[in-house]
């Protein structure tokens, strides 16, 4: 998965066509190259990040027991004001944490509509189709467990003057808005997502279980443009889901990162 990135028809860049080329775990010194250029471009797009857990075998780096979200959560509790897009710290990172996942904090430049996996795909398709114009996008495979998620990274809902007017990312997605908007979570203030390549819990092969499938390089869209086909892409997945397919997509939207 970690070389789809720009796999869609129309979508593919110059970065995507490098990754495309690139040799297939030739050494841990490409493998770090690879990574460092995939977290820079993310930086380079406006979007914040800083590091993350990551798995270690079948448990999460935190050594936290029964860690609700195993390699999927910011080291420090100040994720927030320490997410950046400065080149020279997030190298150090890099450098300094070479097992580490990345995390991006939304809200501030950019939102994240988070859906099934497969609910993500066959939106993804329609809009594309429709010439809907689509910003970056991301999978996260079926080693997370859950059957999978699809990112669609938007532009944030702006920053109103009047900070009463934030719309807090808790008030999103709860329990009792799934069957309105089953499986569908909207990342906004106060919430993050990991950021490719990233490794989850019972990733064993080369590639990462978090990838671009559209690189950051695409220009951010007004998520209202995505929220009514993403919606009723989760509305049909929904459909033909067992109770316990259900049950999972709750579980993985609520919450997913935070």
């Amino acid at each position: 998965m970690g070389d789809g990135i720009g796999r869609y028809r129309g979508t593919e860049s110059k970065l995507a066509q490098w990754l495309r080329r690139r040799p297939k775990r030739t050494g841990s010194a490409d493998d770090e190259n690879h990574r460092e250029i995939l977290l820079l471009a993310t930086a380079a797009a406006g979007m914040p990040i800083a590091p993350a857990a990551y798995p270690v075998g079948y448990r999460c780096s935190c050594e936290r027991v029964g860690c609700p979200t195993p390699a999927r959560h910011p080291v420090s509790f100040a994720w927030q004001t320490q997410s950046t897009t400065d080149r020279a710290q997030i190298q150090r990172w890099a450098l300094a944490q070479p097992e580490a996942n990345f995390i991006t904090a939304t809200g501030m430049v950019h939102d994240v509509l988070d859906v099934p996996l497969r609910a993500g795909r066959d939106a993804l398709e329609r809009l594309l189709a429709e010439g809907v114009e689509v910003g970056p996008v991301a999978e996260a495979g079926e080693s997370a467990g859950d059957g999978g998620r699809m990112l669609f990274f938007t532009a944030t809902r702006g920053t109103p003057e009047d900070e009463d007017e934030w719309w807090p990312c808790e008030l999103d997605c709860h329990p009792e808005t799934m069957d309105e908007h089953p499986g569908l979570r909207w990342h906004c203030r106060g919430s993050y997502v990991l950021v490719p390549p990233a490794r989850l819990l019972g990733d064993e092969d080369a590639q990462p279980s978090v990838a671009w499938v559209r690189g950051p390089e695409h220009a951010l869209p007004d998520p209202l443009n995505l929220l009514e086909t993403l919606t009723e892409a989760c509305a049909r997945h929904a459909a033909v889901q067992t109770e316990e397919e259900r049950r999972s997509d709750r579980e993985a939207a609520w919450p997913l990162g935070r």
